[in-house]
């Protein structure tokens, strides 16, 4: 992937689920999905997910109304007394950091701090394939965790 089409990912997704104003959603595309979109020139960029605290999503990147990139993802937190809306508190302002630290720009950065939650991804590969696994853990204690895979769709 070139830079043109990396730096429109990360704008993108700093402007569909991470920002929280929901400017970006969408009507549903499947029954029950939350779809976000956003789109700028040739390029298009769609992220589709079902669920709340137990989510599994799909995000692809169009060029020319191609698809040309995509990220398949499952994310469930592991504290039951934790609702949806607490977890995007620390998630979106993670995710909101993307494209702002050395790991490629599929998620957020390599750690951050939200007072007491600690937010990492680590990730192999790059972006024409590669799989992480997100974190956020309250002191200490692990209470969320996403997997995500994808790369360059041919």
């Amino acid at each position: 992937m070139n830079d043109v089409l990396i730096n429109f990912l990360i704008e993108a997704k700093k402007n569909t689920y991470a920002d929280e104003t929901g400017r970006s959603k969408v009507s549903s595309s499947r029954k029950e999905s939350v779809d976000f979109e956003y789109q700028k020139d040739n390029m298009m960029y769609h992220d589709t997910f079902f669920g709340g605290v137990n989510f599994m999503g799909c995000e692809v990147l169009y060029l020319d109304d191609k698809v040309i990139w995509g990220m398949n993802y499952y994310g469930n937190t592991l504290d039951d007394s934790l609702s949806e809306e607490a977890m995007d508190k620390v998630l979106r302002p993670a995710l909101m950091q993307v494209g702002e630290s050395d790991v490629i720009p599929v998620r957020g950065p390599k750690n951050f701090d939200n007072g007491e939650y600690h937010y990492s991804f680590k990730v192999e590969g790059n972006m024409e394939n590669f799989s992480g696994i997100e974190e956020i853990k309250k002191d200490d204690k692990l209470i969320y965790r996403l997997v995500c895979t994808g790369g360059v769709i041919k």
